[in-house]
């Protein structure tokens, strides 16, 4: 109140990061100002309603390519996708080695 915000982009950089990261507020670092800041101008977003704005504005233009998941993306162990050797042959409990 009474003063011009700071950084917008800044302060929208440490929120994600500060959840990201799993830290407490006071643990932000320095590049993002002073953590009492910070998280007075979160809660007072919170309870204006910005977030929900902001977020209802981003889920409106969704782009669902990042939601798809394949093998350009996840790749597979190489035990799991067959490398040379597979996996052991089991034995029975009992059989000696080798036989």
């Amino acid at each position: 109140m009474g003063r011009t915000a700071g950084n917008n982009r800044l302060f929208v950089e440490a929120v994600p990061h500060r959840y990201r990261a799993g830290i407490p507020w006071r643990d932000l670092p320095e590049r993002f100002g002073d953590f009492r800041v910070v998280h007075l101008r979160f809660t007072g977003w919170s309870r204006t309603g910005v977030w929900k704005r902001v977020f209802d504005i981003l889920t409106k233009d969704a782009d669902n390519e990042y939601a798809m998941i394949d093998a350009t993306i996840v790749r597979t162990h190489q035990h799991g996708a067959g490398a040379k050797g597979g996996l052991p042959k089991r034995r029975r409990s009992g059989e000696a080695r080798g036989a």
